[in-house]
């Protein structure tokens, strides 16, 4: 199991700003795995999930047990069987991975709204921006950990400040691993790696590139413009970006956005009303910029707020008007705040939220 933080050169926030943090979430071999605990004289077992061999059945998840004789899924199942003949095979039950997996999605939206499931058994997961490396690492194993106590399933998750990042880290952390890379080594993480590894290169492109010379990340990274456009049109000017660690795609819920917000974990627990207020105004400037980039307005913001007992509670306000405006969302954040700091009161994480809203709203109404 990998459990570590890669920190490479990184001497705090990047550009004087806190990054945010992204994780990927990827359950272990999840059929198999499901089946596994399920039914516990499978446990230790090569366990495939998938069709008969004696039709033209293939392999749909493999257990980890299985694939150490080569099994993987979308394999043959005959080929299965040729590799390993002691499987144990088990017909797929897609009620029950559905059934499990809503648990699970349900765990990460616990921990953020803005989970992004990619398929029943992964998903990315935005936790806003955090102090420090070490509570976002925190953050991550206590996700994990509460996966294994509530499911006793074993999720992988990697995590950085892009997408990008982040589903890298997991793929190299598996199985049952957690690898966190800190804001500012990502293109020391990225560039030593297989140019197969980046998000949109499949094997087609990675033979294009390989016959050009091209075979790491930092590879891509370092190409001509001009011949990455040429070559692959749009795409090669993302490629590098994303090559560069320059990935600002957001996390997207894939459903009609309920709530748009940010948090941050203070390195120690804070009284102070003044850093208080500048931390609520900045995520508040932040929260208005997300929610305008996507055409939206909100009647209600919020602000979450946990004490140094851990105690955590929100308190929230319903304007007369939905608004995108920065000014307006911040000082109704620091107003909500500021009522609540109290002789002797410390909290250790602010947040602030915006809900309530109405797309494409004519601003001209308004005015």
């Amino acid at each position: 199991m990998v459990d570590r933080s890669l920190k490479l050169g990184y001497n705090g926030a990047v550009g004087g700003t806190i990054p945010r943090y992204v994780l990927h979430a990827d359950l272990d071999a999840f059929y198999a795995s499901v089946e596994q605990r399920d039914n516990p004289e499978l446990k230790g077992k090569p366990v495939v999930v998938g069709g008969s061999p004696e039709g033209r059945g293939v392999v749909a998840a493999a257990s980890y047990e299985a694939r150490t004789y080569g099994v993987r899924s979308a394999m043959p199942m005959r080929t299965a069987f040729r590799l390993c003949p002691h499987l144990v095979r088990v017909s797929a039950r897609f009620p029950r991975y559905h059934e499990v997996s809503r648990q699970i999605m349900s765990i990460f939206r616990d921990l953020t709204p803005l989970v992004q499931p990619l398929s029943l058994d992964e998903a990315y997961m935005d936790i806003g921006r955090v102090e420090s490396m070490e509570h976002a690492e925190d953050t991550a194993r206590e996700l994990k950990e509460r996966v294994r106590r509530e499911t006793l399933l074993a999720v992988t998750i990697g995590g950085g400040t892009s997408k990008t990042v982040a589903k890298i880290a997991s793929q190299m952390a598996k199985p049952d691993g957690l690898l966190m890379v800190e804001a500012g080594a990502e293109q020391e993480f990225l560039h030593p790696l297989d140019a197969g590894s980046l998000w949109g290169v499949g094997p087609k492109t990675a033979q294009m590139l390989k016959r050009n010379g091209i075979v790491t990340i930092g590879d891509i990274a370092g190409s001509d413009d001009d011949w990455l456009r040429r070559t692959f049109g749009k795409r090669g000017p993302e490629l590098k970006e994303r090559a560069q660690g320059l990935d600002n795609e957001d996390v997207s819920t894939h459903r009609g956005t309920k709530s748009v917000s940010a948090e941050t974990t203070m390195a120690e627990d804070i009284g102070d009303e003044e850093t208080l207020v500048e931390i609520a105004s900045r995520l508040g400037h932040g929260v208005a910029q997300r929610i305008r980039r996507n055409g939206l307005q909100g009647k209600t913001v919020s602000v979450k707020l946990r004490l140094s007992d851990f105690t955590t509670f929100t308190r929230q306000i319903t304007l007369p008007a939905p608004t995108a405006d920065e000014d307006i969302i911040a000082r109704e954040s620091c107003a909500l705040l500021r009522r609540e700091i109290k002789p002797g009161r410390k909290f250790r994480l602010v947040g602030v939220g915006v809900s309530n809203f109405q797309e494409d709203y004519q601003l001209a109404l308004w005015s």
